[in-house]
């Protein structure tokens, strides 16, 4: 699986976590709460914050106006209405990103949303679940190029595969991310088997874009190879908001980077002996030794002889029934650690 790179940071297996602050439309429409969560989630050295780009009517027909999401009250036309960021105001976020050197992403609901992203110099594109299957959407971004991270809740194998092919086309670094497009995600909804599944199948960088509450299931994934990790995000969890309740906060934002570093450098490796372990092993092993004072000739047993600590003897405690029954070949001190010369062999 080939790491590729996001405005010079390199995303991969061999890589940190990339964590991803997704403000998405947390700030209500509000550019002075936007920037606040840009300043905040840099403030706690996360890399990335992603934001949404809608532009109304190139999104949308009237008929979303009738339509209202699972997690809010009012129509999604209204809810895009009233949170969507102008050019303008969209500009002055990406370069209070730039002035606080954390990287700008923002995902594109609409040709036109697409189209302004490339005008402002976007290093990459983030698709929406929502977005996975709109393959028209997608050939359009790809055709810029760039980096594309795809989200890939609501969709099966059979679906992402034709998102896929089109990204492998047009030749452009990509990444999927498994999601579960509930909100909040139950913790036995959230399926880390997808995140292996989706390796297996497309064998390339993998992620988890986590809905459920708080940040321990996007901490697990890291344990089984995510490179990129997605949580929606909110300076304050008292403002208003229809992501506002599966957002995390800024505490939490430091812990998710820490944790998933950790997590990472903790990856890997193989059941051995590390040579760093020797101090220990020389006081928690066991060596055999004599428990009463032991005559030539006299047969080793378990009346004299046992094991005990240190592990600085020449016997060590796993070679213990092999001397069973052998006899002394020389008089041997209670209290001492036997040694190979002590015995004769058959």
């Amino acid at each position: 699986m080939k790491s590729f790179n996001i405005d010079g940071r390199y995303i991969g297996e061999d890589q940190p976590p990339f964590v991803i602050a997704e403000v998405g439309i947390n700030h209500e429409g509000s550019l002075d709460k936007a920037i606040n969560m840009v300043e905040s989630a840099s403030s706690v050295g996360c890399e990335c914050v992603k934001f949404q780009c809608h532009v109304i009517e190139d999104e949308m027909t009237t008929e979303a106006q009738k339509v209202i999401p699972g997690n809010a009250d009012e129509s999604i036309w209204d809810i895009m209405s009233r949170c969507a960021l102008t050019e303008d105001e969209e500009l002055q976020v990406m370069e209070r990103c730039r002035e606080l050197d954390i990287l700008y992403l923002s995902t594109p609901f609409s040709r036109a949303a697409a189209d302004r992203l490339e005008s402002m110099g976007v290093a990459a594109y983030k698709i929406g679940s929502g977005e996975c299957n709109n393959t028209p959407l997608i050939k359009h971004i790809a055709r810029f190029g760039k980096p594309i991270i795809l989200s890939t809740g609501m969709n099966d194998i059979a679906s992402i595969k034709k998102s896929v092919q089109i990204l492998r086309a047009e030749k452009v670094p990509y990444a999927l991310l498994h999601c579960t497009s509930m909100y909040p995600t139950p913790y036995d909804k959230v399926f880390y088997g997808a995140i292996s599944e989706l390796r297996h199948n497309f064998n390339c960088q993998v992620g988890l874009s986590d809905h459920s509450l708080g940040i321990w299931t996007v901490l697990g994934s890291v344990a089984l190879g995510a490179s990129i990790l997605e949580k929606h995000y909110t300076s304050d969890k008292s403002w208003p908001g229809p992501d506002i309740p599966i957002s995390i906060d800024q505490h939490e934002l430091q812990q998710l980077i820490e944790g998933s570093r950790a997590i990472w450098q903790a990856r890997g490796g193989a059941k051995q002996i590390l040579m760093e372990e020797q101090p220990t092993i020389d006081f928690a092993y066991a060596s055999v030794c004599a428990i009463k004072s032991i005559k030539v000739g006299e047969p080793l047993s378990h009346e004299n002889i046992w094991v005990k600590r240190p592990g600085t003897g020449e016997i060590k405690a796993v070679g213990f029934f092999d001397l069973l029954g052998k006899k002394a070949k020389n008089d041997i001190s209670e209290g001492t650690f036997l040694k190979h010369r002590d015995y004769l062999n058959d």
